[in-house]
């Protein structure tokens, strides 16, 4: 009887355990989730503030009254809408060329070991670099072709900051494919570029589309490079948010409503490539 009272004891003692563990956990996970979700919370409500609120104490957690003028602002009087297309064309462009040309090196990388590995860690160098170091010669380069402030100068910039994130990426999404389907597929007769394209790459889709979402939040944020190789004919998003901080004045209001415009894109594309994004960061992760 007491084996069973102590055995009970212990089962009860255990679940308080768990219990306790739960709850600790829950708790850190809503600290976390507050603690990240504030600020997209703090620019949601910020733009449709009018200007009184953003320096009244205590501070205004709800606005009184929501309107569309600061989005207005924003979009008319500071150049939204420019600075959105131009980066729309920047952030597309760069990433259907990083993909394109990337996933051909990533998969010849992979499959045939192109380069040895002497070409994988170089590869896989480039991404120790800081993007600052290259800023001084590619400007003598672009200033010297003539093509600063212009779509090009931003393409083959984003170009060499993406590219080896995006190979090194796909390498072990292709290197994780079995040879044996590729090589059937060459047996029944087709060529290396159709197998490719019938077999390799719908199965590579996870991955690819994995990178594809980075390469193009990495170009949409990108503001270093867009702050020295362009002036006026060219101004992402970046640089127009940029501009409403002055010396004398921040614009609140407006800069809150193109800060939510500008993470918007990310948020649609994360949700349209949700399932794909669950299977590409597993991909590769459990072997049969």
């Amino acid at each position: 009887m007491s084996n069973i009272i102590l055995t009970n004891e212990s089962l009860l003692k255990r679940a308080r355990i768990r219990r306790l563990f739960s709850i600790l956990r829950f708790l850190l996970i809503g600290i976390f989730l507050v603690s990240f979700m504030f600020p997209v919370f703090w620019i949601a409500i910020g733009a449709f503030k009018v200007s009184g609120e953003f320096y009244s104490y205590p501070p205004v957690f709800w606005p009184s009254s929501f309107g569309f003028d600061n989005f207005t602002r924003a979009f008319t009087v500071f150049g939204g809408v420019r600075g959105l297309v131009d980066s729309l064309v920047v952030a597309s462009a760069n990433t259907l060329l990083v993909i394109g040309f990337g996933m051909l090196l990533a998969y010849s990388m992979g499959r045939f070991k192109l380069g040895g590995d002497d070409l994988s860690f170089f590869v896989l160098s480039l991404l120790f670099a800081p993007p600052v170091i290259a800023t001084m010669p590619l400007f003598m380069i672009f200033k010297t072709l003539k093509i600063l402030d212009t779509y090009p100068v931003l393409f083959v910039s984003y170009i060499l900051i993406n590219m080896p994130f995006a190979v090194w990426i796909m390498k072990g999404f292709f290197e994780d494919i079995p040879h044996q389907i590729e090589n059937a597929a060459l047996l029944d007769g087709y060529s290396r570029l159709h197998a490719f394209r019938k077999y390799i790459l719908p199965l590579a889709v996870p991955g690819i589309a994995v990178t594809a979402l980075f390469v193009f939040i990495f170009s949409w944020n990108e503001y270093l490079f867009a702050l020295i190789f362009t002036r006026s004919n060219v101004q992402t998003l970046t640089l127009t948010l940029s501009g409403m901080i002055g010396g004398h004045e921040i614009h609140w209001g407006e800069l809150s409503a193109l800060s939510l415009v500008a993470i918007t894109p990310g948020i649609i594309l994360t949700l349209f490539f949700q399932k794909y994004l669950v299977r590409g960061l597993t991909f590769g992760a459990v072997k049969g």
